[in-house]
């Protein structure tokens, strides 16, 4: 066997080159990287219909606790509610939003929505709190409170089965609240679909 010349290298076989991947492969390969670095998301969302059951027994309650009775009613000289002749009581208790008259206010809930004039004898309310002249008799805060608290009741009525078309209201009134101003209160009362109204009065003596 002949051997190579000396100082000569022997010739050895290169290999091939590679050919570059695919674009498909390239893409393939990535969606396999990403699904195993993949990292189940957290949830970052509410159950809205819970949340509405919540705010829905929220508001029944908030309503049932402003349902307020003479007996838990604080009198005093601003307030001081009208004696009824009836000796017999109701045949339940009045459910609705109290809405109270005095001397000096007009509240709604815990809100006052506006302040009793010393003539509202002849003319109600203030004509800035009136949609136009002083002879109107919305009183707009007044509405837009009620207006407010219909809407919830409205939403509470639906969920429980009962009549959405109307609303009621318990009017405490002071014994001494002029008519003009009384007729006011109720007008807005029905323009906001307050139907029904009580009238709190303190019971007569039923041993006289």
């Amino acid at each position: 066997m002949s051997e190579p010349p000396v100082g000569v290298e022997p010739k050895t076989a290169k290999p091939a080159p590679q050919k570059p991947a695919g674009l498909a492969v390239y893409k393939r390969e990535l969606r396999r990287a990403i699904a195993r670095n993949q990292v189940e998301p957290e949830i970052m969302f509410l159950n809205i219909t819970a949340m509405m059951d919540m705010m829905t027994i929220i508001l029944v309650f908030l309503l049932k606790t402003l349902s307020t009775s003479t007996a838990s009613l604080p009198q005093s000289e601003d307030l001081r509610l009208p004696k009824s002749v009836l000796t017999t009581g109701p045949d339940s208790e009045p459910e609705g939003l109290p809405v109270i008259v005095s001397k000096s206010q007009i509240i709604v809930g815990e809100s006052v929505v506006g302040p009793v004039p010393p003539d509202a004898a002849q003319y109600g309310v203030e004509a800035k709190y009136k949609r136009g002249s002083r002879n109107d008799y919305f009183i707009v805060p007044l509405g837009s409170a009620l207006q407010a608290w219909r809407d919830a009741d409205k939403q509470i009525r639906l969920r429980t089965g009962k009549d959405p078309s109307r609303s009621e209201a318990i009017l405490i009134a002071d014994s001494s609240t002029p008519y003009r101003l009384l007729t006011e209160v109720m007008y807005t009362l029905g323009q906001t679909e307050f139907s029904q109204f009580h009238l709190m009065v303190l019971q007569s003596d039923k041993s006289k």
